[in-house]
């Protein structure tokens, strides 16, 4: 009768919710980006990444190449890869 059956209000009453709880989500989500923001400008911090602290963390290092096996270490800790000939 009308065109309604229980399946249909069933789907529909899935989806209204859906979308509702989806905008809660993306405003909770909005709401502790603006508070993380205040954090950071009242804090001074600049990033939550991690090792952005400590400049050196942060620096590239160059690469060579070990002339055994071909593999690339870093130059300055560069460690044994375990063959009998590794330079390192």
């Amino acid at each position: 009768m009308f065109g309604f059956s229980f399946y249909k209000l069933l789907v529909l009453v899935a989806v209204i919710a859906a979308v509702w709880y989806g905008f809660k989500f993306i405003g909770r989500l909005q709401d502790q980006r603006q508070a993380d923001a205040k954090l950071r400008a009242s804090t001074g911090r600049r990033s939550r990444v991690r090792g952005a602290e400590d400049p050196e963390a942060s620096q590239a290092e160059d690469m060579v190449a070990c002339p055994v096996c071909q593999a690339y270490v870093t130059a300055r800790s560069a460690e044994s890869c375990g063959r009998a000939d590794c330079p390192y």
